[in-house]
């Protein structure tokens, strides 16, 4: 075990299989380990390298790897991919990811403090029930349109909604009116978890710092600003604001080659849910200046003349991100920018 430099884990349920290499990637061993086998092993190896996949388990274990003095490279899935050797096992998957882990160039994903965990949690389950909103809306509506009955398709207009379906409930079947107020009712519900879970967000977001000095930004609302917290690493790791944009997916895809710089469409390979939330902020910051009739921010005005509005709203949307790298590393407010 003197050798021993770094561990493959590959985490599952019950049956995790180890891997453990010395530095020039020699095989020492192979073993499975139950949930509780494994937790003893970590108490009883030497310092050295823990590798596991960026997986939903992996920032509990890493937490508790970290604890007790060990080293944690937590590899993206995708990076770990091109290493699996021929046939797919928990055996080739531990030492696929040792391989990847030993590659100078890997990149790494942070591990996660269980504070991050728990506003991720928080983010989390509102977006899932904004999504089972949007289908109880979605169903109710398809199921009165065989009816002849059309209610307003705006999920702001829930109560509109409910009066709607009272003033045509004479002209449905029974069966129809009572699955129909089942469904009113349960949109209903929802919308009130949604509501205490947004008065939840809006208080981390004015207890922490950082999410105030985030929202000084234009389009950045408390939501967005919990979510920066809760799923973006540590912003020194990134070496400057288009690496975080690029960790983002809002950098154009390169298609170069032959020393002719070619460029397509966003990568949207990155964090979707921060991109998701900063696309939609400059969409309302580009909806304010069409409201105003004039646009402070020169650049701004310049794209909305020249491209597509959504076009436009990505770009500012990319911009914003490194602008929030910048505030993030500096730990600045945002500073509006004068108007040529």
């Amino acid at each position: 075990m003197d050798e021993l430099h770094i561990i493959g884990v590959d985490l599952a349920k019950h049956v995790f299989q180890v891997h453990g290499s010395d530095k020039s990637g020699r095989v020492l061993f192979r073993k499975k380990l139950s949930r509780p086998q494994f937790a003893k092993f970590l108490t009883e190896i030497p310092v050295c390298i823990i590798a596991m996949e960026a997986c939903s388990t992996a920032h509990h274990w890493g937490r508790e790897a970290q604890a007790l003095g060990l080293k944690v490279l937590l590899v993206p899935p995708n990076y770990v991919k091109p290493f699996v050797k021929r046939h797919k096992n928990d055996a080739v998957d531990a030492e696929a990811i040792v391989e990847a882990a030993l590659r100078p160039s890997m990149s790494f994903v942070t591990v996660k403090t269980k504070e991050q965990q728990a506003q991720a949690v928080i983010f989390r389950t509102r977006d899932l029930y904004l999504r089972q909103r949007t289908q109880l809306i979605n169903a109710l509506r398809g199921h009165l349109a065989e009816y002849g009955v059309l209610l307003p398709s705006s999920r702001a207009s829930v109560t509109r909604m409910v009066a709607a379906l009272s003033e045509h409930s004479d002209e449905l079947p029974a069966p129809v009116r009572t699955m129909a107020k089942c469904l009113a009712d349960d949109i209903e519900a929802v919308t009130k978890q949604v509501e205490q879970i947004d008065k939840t967000l809006k208080k981390v977001a004015l207890a922490s710092a950082e999410a105030r000095r985030l929202r000084t930004m234009p389009g950045v609302g408390p939501i967005t600003a919990v979510a920066i917290k809760a799923f973006c690493p540590d912003p020194k790791s990134f070496k400057h604001g288009r690496g975080f944009s690029a960790w983002l997916g809002l950098v154009p895809r390169q298609i170069s080659s032959g020393g002719k710089e070619r460029y397509g469409r966003v990568t949207k390979m990155g964090q979707r849910d921060i991109r998701r939330l900063l696309v939609t902020g400059a969409m309302s910051v580009i909806s304010a200046a069409a409201k105003k009739g004039r646009c402070d921010d020169p650049w701004l005005a310049n794209m909305l003349l020249t491209k597509p509005r959504m076009v436009a709203a990505v770009a500012l949307a990319n911009r914003m991100a490194r602008q929030l790298w910048a505030m993030m590393v500096t730990e600045k407010n945002y500073e509006i920018r004068a108007a040529a």
